[in-house]
Parts: C-alpha cells; structure tokens; sequence
C-alpha cells in the first residue's frame, strides 16, 4: 500500500514514500505461558503413523483437495511442476486449481522430520466461505454458559461484545467464526467456564502489544493466515518449534492443518504441541462445539477456477502509478492477494479529485469506514463467489451496503482513510468462497490484460501485457506509470 510523490513531465521528481504498515513481523517471539490457560481434557495422545524414506523421484498416490494447484504441490512433494505433468499427462497445460478428489501421481523427492499426517479441518471449513453464511455468532456464543457471553472491550471505534470481536476479526482476516471460537474455547474455556481468566493474553501470546481479546485474536488469525496462505503459495516448508525443533509439514497435508500447526509451533514444543494437533486437542473441542468437520463437508475452490474479467480500477484514459506490487490483503505477511494503484499528482495525504472505478459489474456486501466489499455474483454475500476489495476509499462519496455499479462506474476516490498508509492510494485485492486468491498464482490477477507478478519482497512486482511491463514502485517514476485504454 505504498503512495505516489507528483509526477512531473518531462521532469521527473522523485520523492521516496514508506510503505504503510504490513510488514511480516519478525521480531522474537516473546515469552510464553507454558500451556493454555484452561487446557480442555484430551484423550490420551497416540503417535500417527510415519511416512515411509520414500526412493528419490519414486511416484505416490495423492487426492487433490480444494485449492490445490501444480506449484504448491510441487513444493509439497520437493519435486517440479514439469515431473507432475509427466506423470499426469491428462493435465491441461492451462489448468489453474486442482479438481477436488482428483486421483494423481506424484514423484516425491523425501525430506526429514515430516510432522503429522493427521488433518483436523478442512480448508471449506478455515475460510469464512459459504459454509459460515447463516450463522450467528451473537446467538451461538449466548446459548453457551462460558464467560465470553458477559465480555466487553473497548477498541477504536467503542465498545464491543466478545461475540463483534470475534465478527469483526473473523470478517477482516476472512478467518472462520467457528474456528476462532474452538480455538478461544480450548485455550481459555471461553465457552464452556462462567470465570473469566486472569489475564490479558487469553489466547496465550504474552505480548504487551497484544493485550487483550480482540488484540489476540487479530494476532492468532493473522498466524493462521501466515500458515495457511504460506502452504498456498509453496513458501512455507517448514516449522520451527520454542526448543528450536524443525518440523517439516507433510506433503499430504491440506492448507488449514497446516495453518494451525504453524500457529501452535510458535508456541509450544512437544509434548503439549502434539496434543493440541492431535485428535484429542483442537479437532476434539471443534467437533464438541460443531460436530465432526468432515461430515458432508464440500470443496469451496472448484478445479479450473478462473477470474472473472475485471479492468483496472480507475477511469478510462487516465493515468495512475502502479505503487504496490501483490502484498498482504489484509494484516501482515500472507496472504500476498493485494496490489496498489496512486493517482499521478498526489503526494502524502491530500485528496483527490480522481475517481476509483468498478472493476467489474457488483453488488457492495459491505461498507466500513475506508473499505468496501464488492460482491459480483449478487447475492449480496462476501462469504460466496468472486468479491473485490477495495481499501483506502474517502468517507465522501463512500458507497453503502446493497448499492449496485456497472463496470467503470465510478466508486469513491482514493485516500489515506482505512488502515495505515501515509500516502493517497487504492488498495484492492480478490477473494472466492472467502478464500483470499493470491495475486501471482495460476489464478492470475489480471485487469484489461495487465498480468500481476510478485517481486523479490512484498509491494515489489510487475504487471506484465504482452511486451509491456510496468515496475511497482513507491516512487513517482515513468516505470510505474499506467494507462487505461479507451
């Protein structure tokens, strides 16, 4: 999300912006308690059966599960994307995601220290996708006699019951209520103890920047989303434990267990660690709270899932400045959904008379403050089918709830309001079933035939059409400048 200095010609003045605030966090981890504050009973631990030191290049079976794609399975197995296709020759050159249930064979190259191949929850049931429309987390957490029925807290905009909090972060991060609330049940009785523990760091971060429910919550979600959207991507091979033990996720795993094995890592070693991702740990209170998550559950990203025809998201003839290239789309680190765009001429936080335009025919399903969720497929839902995110919208002429656009229809100008930035700009980013689409993947982000391609580190990237390639940057460069066709 990096804003623009002004663009001069033929004189070029650059000025350099800092990007607003979404880097990974990689500070230390902080001291932690040494289990959760109310450990919910589990039955007793049994080891899962090891993977086999398979022969290097030896062909497995594997299912694909929903969301899967030859990339992050070619770094899952430690093989390449050309020997899959080898083996599965009845794989379209053009294929984007796998199709669910889809029967392979896969040359698997064996690593060390694989981790569990058990799976506690599917990545449908992860995301707040179609699976969590209709449930009411006010009316649920109510019906049970846990403290956090009673628990307010105040946060930026007032006060809110502990069941807003968990909406208002499940909303953001697009985490599911469901999961959030397992997890604060397990670590803290929050559904199930009338007696609210003594201490700030509930979901057992103890980290003074991070007091509090709702501070904790954003903190497990945006984890969980490093897990999850890092086994997405292929970047994310390997844990690493308080007592510096390395663990590297199987290959067969699916992207939710994934995530929370990764968030349980940052905090605990064996034993305890091999209990909270066993089938007497989280997946135990889950199916307590919900019933058994494998039970009729089905894919929320379908095989050959392509984006809708989408245009760049300002008015045609006009020059903008591609700023930021695919970085996070919402928090910090993963998921990399997200690209920025500056009007030319605006420097810091002034305003603009440039409009931010649809990018595709929509529905808005949701307004705040800065933001808006454009649902394209009408039913008014940012939990099903293709939605566009656009963050950073001035509060005037900010659309509301239930408006309609047309394609190229103007939105609301860009601005620094929503999150933090230091500079004017537009942040937008895709989401399907209320999985955050990665904007360099085999679902590519593309507007008016302008391709998305990660760089080296977060904001850095191209937009590719033809022989043309526009360079992100936060400066005020002819490389970055973009021009939307009549």
């Amino acid at each position: 999300m990096n804003p623009l200095s002004r663009f001069h010609l033929p004189l070029l003045i650059s000025l350099v912006i800092t990007a607003c605030a979404s880097t990974p966090d990689t500070s230390p981890a902080p001291e932690l308690l040494p289990s959760p504050v109310f450990p919910t009973p589990a039955a007793v631990y049994t080891a899962i059966p090891t993977r086999p030191p398979f022969q290097p290049g030896e062909l497995v079976n594997y299912t694909a599960q929903s969301g899967d794609t030859l990339p992050s399975l070619a770094a899952h197995f430690n093989t390449s994307i050309d020997e899959i296709r080898v083996a599965n020759p009845i794989i379209p050159q053009d294929a984007s995601s796998m199709p669910p249930g889809f029967p392979m064979k896969i040359p698997i190259y064996y690593k060390s220290l694989w981790g569990s191949s058990y799976q506690i929850i599917p990545d449908s049931l992860f995301v707040n996708g179609p699976a969590q429309v209709g449930f009411d987390i006010e009316t649920f957490v109510n019906s049970q006699p846990g403290w956090l029925k009673n628990y307010n807290e105040q946060i930026g905009d007032g006060p809110h019951t502990g069941a807003d909090l968990v909406r208002i972060v499940s909303q953001n991060f697009s985490v599911s209520p469901r999961i959030l609330l397992a997890i604060l049940e397990y670590y803290s009785g929050a559904l199930s103890r009338p007696e609210t523990p003594n201490t700030p760091y509930l979901l057992n971060y103890n980290n003074p920047s991070y007091h509090g429910l709702y501070l904790q919550l954003v903190w497990m979600a945006n984890t969980l989303n490093n897990g999850y959207y890092g086994w997405r991507r292929g970047t994310l091979l390997e844990l690493e434990h308080p007592d510096r033990r390395i663990e590297h996720p199987d290959p067969w795993q699916n992207a939710a267990t994934v995530a929370m094995q990764y968030a349980f890592s940052r905090q605990y070693s064996s034993p305890l660690y091999d209990q909270i991702i066993g089938p007497g740990g989280l997946a135990q209170t889950y199916a307590t709270l919900f019933g058994d998550p494998w039970t009729n559950q089905q894919p929320h990203i379908p095989g050959s899932l392509q984006q809708p025809a989408l245009t760049l998201p300002f008015e045609t003839g006009k020059n903008w400045n591609y700023t930021g290239g695919p970085h996070t789309g919402w928090g910090k680190g993963e998921p990399y959904a997200a690209i920025d765009f500056a009007p030319t001429g605006v420097s810091e936080c002034h305003a603009t008379s440039e409009w931010v335009t649809a990018m595709a025919d929509g529905i808005v399903a949701r307004s705040m403050p800065g933001e808006i969720m454009l649902d394209l497929d009408g039913d008014g839902l940012e939990q099903t089918g293709w939605v566009l995110f656009y963050l950073h919208l001035a509060t005037e002429n900010l659309p509301q709830t239930g408006q309609t656009f047309k394609v190229g229809e103007q939105l609301g100008h860009a601005s620094c309001e929503g999150g933090e930035t230091t500079g004017t700009h537009i942040h937008i980013a895709r989401k399907y079933n209320g999985e955050w689409i990665l904007a360099d993947s085999p679902i590519p982000f593309t507007l008016d035939g302008w391709v998305v391609h990660d760089g080296a580190i977060a904001y850095k990237g191209t937009l590719t059409r033809f022989s043309q390639t526009i360079i992100a940057s936060s400066k005020s460069e002819l490389k970055s400048l973009i021009q939307k066709d009549e």
